[in-house]
């Protein structure tokens, strides 16, 4: 069963996207579709930004590819609770992978991007993570703890607890697949610092 909220959950999408990209300039990041991959968009529309449009539950698994054909990159799965929900089986591949990536599960309870009809339930997915394999996981629900989570045992997962968004979902991802996808590749075989 998962741990109940504290209180009514603070973070917001934006604040989690924010923190990644500062955390991980460098960083491959894959986005699950709806309204994830346009705050990544919105937020910072860079070549190494992989969006998933139309693509659900498919965040992870893209993210595990790229980790594995890159093992010297730092790779962030940005995946939506209602996301990791329909593909509970990369857990186990991800875990086993031994890669650096950072798994990142934004859960505001909610299909929020196609209309917010509730997830089943609170998934704990902390507890499913090391269940799984991951060598760390952690869930926060504030900014304090977003910015004091150590995720530094890779492949790590952070769970963080969001709430409804507050403002419109931001402008659609404006690349065609295949330019993404041409992006993307160009950015994963550029040499890092």
């Amino acid at each position: 069963m998962p741990a109940p909220l504290l209180t009514t959950p603070s973070l917001s999408l934006s604040e989690v996207v924010r923190e990644m990209l500062a955390r991980h300039p460098d960083a491959l990041t894959v986005s699950t579709c709806g309204f994830t991959s346009r705050e990544l968009f919105n937020a910072a529309d860079r070549p190494e930004n992989f969006y998933l449009v139309g693509s659900m539950g498919m965040s992870a698994p893209v993210a595990l590819g790229l980790a594995l054909a890159r093992p010297d990159r730092t790779v962030i799965a940005l995946d939506g609770d209602g996301s990791l929900l329909m593909n509970l089986s990369v857990l186990p591949l991800v875990a086993a992978s031994g890669t650096k990536l950072l798994h990142v599960v934004v859960d505001n309870g909610m299909h929020e991007s196609t209309g917010g009809q509730a997830t089943v339930q609170r998934s704990d997915f902390v507890a499913l993570a090391l269940a799984a394999g991951y060598r760390s996981a952690v869930r926060v629900e504030t900014s304090a703890e977003l910015s004091a989570a150590d995720l530094t045992a890779a492949p790590a997962l952070l769970h963080a607890i969001t709430g409804p968004r507050a403002d419109g979902p931001g402008r659609r991802v404006t690349h065609t697949p295949q330019e993404i996808v041409a992006r993307v590749r160009a950015a994963a075989n550029r040499p890092t610092l």
